[in-house]
């Protein structure tokens, strides 16, 4: 898991983007700033971060806007769970209702306070990891069932050969040697079959290794989770509002 989350906030107040920037690299995070929709879009195309910080009332592409593309539109449904964090000066029940339904995943009220933001991004942050750990054991959980089916593909379909060829073994007249031909040739083509049945299965095998392997780098544990969000925001919890200074 990458140690610095990044965070694209888009806002088109300066003191704004100034204030994030300051604070949350100073606990850690890689922080990206757009001072416009239009720009901010393109940032989340270029970068993919972990969070967006979106202000709702802007010129250009308002915050409903950029929410919508990218949560409903095919064209962005490769950023379509990034959370999205709003902010707003509008305090109407119906706006926040119309932004959760869009996808968003919290709704901060200006003016705000710094360290319920930081709660707020802690919050987020942690469920979206909670998502994305859940979608990789399910991946991994995949790749056993597949294998599952394999193995048990494999046994159902050398069962009867086998067990035939016993059959055919008691009742063989080792004395006709025409009988005698036509069974080793049975056993030959069988033994081919298998062989190469077998040798699907370790190519299969291998790539459901590779595929876990590579699931299994991103899993991570709880405790592993809340010891990566701990590293940034002890910071915060330590200093407090020394930090804003």
């Amino acid at each position: 898991m990458d140690t610095n989350n990044k965070i694209l906030i888009i806002d088109d107040e300066r003191i704004n983007l100034e204030l994030f920037e300051v604070m949350l690299t100073r606990l850690g995070f890689d922080v990206s700033l757009a001072d416009d929709g239009e720009s901010g879009l393109q940032k989340v195309v270029d970068e993919n971060p972990d969070l967006i910080l979106l202000d709702n009332i802007m010129p250009g592409l308002t915050g409903w806007e950029i929410t919508k593309l990218l949560k409903q539109s095919d064209k962005y449904k490769e950023y379509k769970n990034i959370p999205i964090i709003m902010f707003s000066a509008m305090d109407e029940v119906k706006d926040k209702v119309e932004g959760f339904e869009l996808g968003i995943d919290d709704y901060i009220i200006k003016p705000f306070n710094f360290s319920e933001v930081l709660a707020r991004i802690r919050a987020v942050l942690r469920h979206s990891a909670v998502i994305n750990q859940i979608s990789h054991r399910e991946r991994r959980m995949a790749v056993y069932e597949s294998l599952n089916k394999s193995l048990v593909y494999l046994t159902e379909h050398l069962k009867k050969p086998v067990t035939d060829l016993l059959e055919d073994v008691k009742k063989l007249d080792i004395k006709d040697a025409q009988a005698v031909q036509k069974f080793s040739e049975s056993v030959k083509l069988e033994c081919e079959t298998t062989l190469s049945a077998i040798a699907g299965l370790e190519d299969e095998i291998i790539q459901l290794q590779s595929r876990d392997a590579e699931l299994k780098k991103y899993e991570l544990s709880l405790e592993d989770l809340d010891e990566h969000f701990e590293k940034h925001f002890s910071k915060w919890n330590n200093t407090d509002s020394k930090v804003l200074n």
